[in-house]
């Protein structure tokens, strides 16, 4: 099959010759400074890069061109996000799993893991667990299982997720990671007003895909690969896309993950909403040393900041699967998105397990409440954000992306982050956290642009101080 970012065929976009091309030419380059140069250049303009420009980059082992690397991805992540972080949480709705996937302990085979399904009593208090923490944005997360986690199941609790208002809390935005379906039934979460879909391929080897999904509806590659296309077509705006990386060699997968970018927007005109890029991490069952691809942290920051550089309007997701020094790490270098104070298993916000509590799906590196990764974020810099405006307004899709690409997105994000932060100190920050933020909110007024919007946001910090909510551009 010859390589077609336009083709809907899952092996034409993510076309295994041109990968291997891209591989052994920037192997070949990854010395050339004038080729380096030239990308750097281009890179310099702020609209992207190629696959195969990326990996030159990816590959480059010349110092002192790495150095300009790091320092272009910093600069693009401040120009498109400024010193935003938007804050989430994962919500695991069931555990059971018909899939083999080798990887996962959620595996049909594996007989240790306990098998939970919530109730809708039981999602309704681990929402509001979640929202007494200061959650407003969730990833609902189910094992694939026809019988036990249908996609009814996964409709009725959105539904319930949305209509549970606790104290001042309500979770606005709820993006769903389920597994490959069909176009009705991402017509029918569409519907429900989910905010983003969200997929990891876990490898874009079709070889290595298929030995490590050796059963189940998981293990059809193409049906698997061309799901994002599925879900646009059904009208879904937001898709996030991600990869596994330690399952396979860490290039091969760069390259898929931008080429798989790269297919979305040459046939829907905009890209993916965000691009996750989690590490192998041990689980019950499952030992990530059994994977013999696992990655460096130098090479997992370069990754970050190349894929910065590559799709700068695509929002970045790291978890709580890495270490809080290597999340501060990729902060600057590109991420944009983070999980805080985040539980693994089913049923896990409620009646909080033991750490080594055998029901979640990996184990969690960053263990911190989330009232101690707001506090660290600020004390760093950042604007922790609890806003989900884009979403309620209608500014997805095209629609976002358009703003983003000319500089008109910051002129809401950075009043909303704002004032999504002084809820979260005034409802349920412990009194040093809202110390920071207090202090922060005062310097990063200053830097609204607008004077009109920055007195019409210090009005709404007033009236949320006296007990208003849910104000936004």
């Amino acid at each position: 099959m010859k390589y077609d970012p336009k083709s809907s065929v899952a092996e034409e976009f993510i076309n295994d010759e041109e990968i291997r091309e891209c591989l052994e030419y920037a192997e070949k380059n990854k010395h050339n400074a004038a080729l380096i140069d030239s990308i750097l250049e281009k890179a310099k303009l702020e609209k992207g890069l190629s696959h195969k420009e990326a990996l030159v980059l990816l590959d480059c082992d010349i110092e002192e061109k790495n150095q300009e690397i790091y320092a272009l991805a910093e600069k693009i992540k401040r120009d498109y996000y400024g010193n935003r972080i938007v804050m989430f949480a994962p919500l695991y709705l069931s555990n059971y799993c018909v899939n083999g996937c080798l990887y996962c302990p959620y595996h049909l085979k594996n007989k240790h893991i306990p098998r939970i399904k919530l109730t809708q009593d039981e999602i309704r208090r681990e929402v509001i667990a979640l929202q007494d923490m200061g959650h407003k944005r969730l990833a609902i997360e189910t094992g694939e299982d026809p019988i036990n986690n249908p996609i009814e199941y996964v409709l009725e609790s959105i539904n319930t997720i949305y209509s549970i208002k606790h104290k001042n809390g309500a979770i606005r935005r709820v993006n769903v990671n389920i597994a490959a379906t069909t176009h009705e039934n991402y017509k029918k979460l569409k519907d429900a007003g989910i905010g983003t879909y969200i997929l990891f391929q876990e490898t874009y080897n079709k070889e290595s895909y298929e030995k490590l999904h050796p059963t189940g509806p998981k293990h059809n590659y193409a049906y698997h690969t061309e799901a994002m296309d599925r879900a646009m077509e059904a009208g879904i705006d937001d898709v996030g896309c991600g990869v596994l990386f330690g399952l396979e060699l860490y290039r091969y997968e760069f390259v898929g993950i931008l080429m798989h970018a790269e297919h979305l927007e040459a046939r829907f005109g905009v890209g993916p909403h965000t691009i996750s890029v989690p590490r192998v991490r041990r689980a019950d069952d499952i030992d990530p040393d059994t994977f013999d691809n696992g990655i460096s942290d130098d090479t997992f920051a370069k990754i970050v900041a190349c894929i910065r550089i590559a799709v700068p309007y695509t929002g970045m997701i790291v978890s709580t699967r890495e270490s809080q020094k290597s999340r501060e790490r990729v902060l600057k270098l590109g991420v944009s998105q983070i999980s805080g104070g985040s539980k693994t298993s089913v049923g896990g916000y409620a009646e909080p397990c033991e750490e080594d509590e055998d029901s979640a799906q990996f184990d969690v590196s960053d263990r911190r409440t989330l009232d101690e990764v707001v506090k660290w974020l600020m004390e760093l810099g950042y604007i922790p954000s609890f806003c989900t405006a884009c979403y309620r307004e209608g500014r997805t899709g095209d629609r976002f992306m358009a703003l983003c690409k000319a500089g008109q997105i910051q002129n809401c994000c950075h009043p909303n982050a704002l004032m999504t932060l002084k809820e979260y100190l005034e409802d349920y920050a412990s009194p040093g956290t809202k110390e920071v933020g207090e202090k922060l909110i005062l310097r990063e007024l200053d830097n609204i642009p607008k004077e009109k919007v920055r007195e019409i946001t210090r009005q709404h910090l007033t009236d949320i101080h006296n007990g208003d909510r849910d104000f936004r551009f």
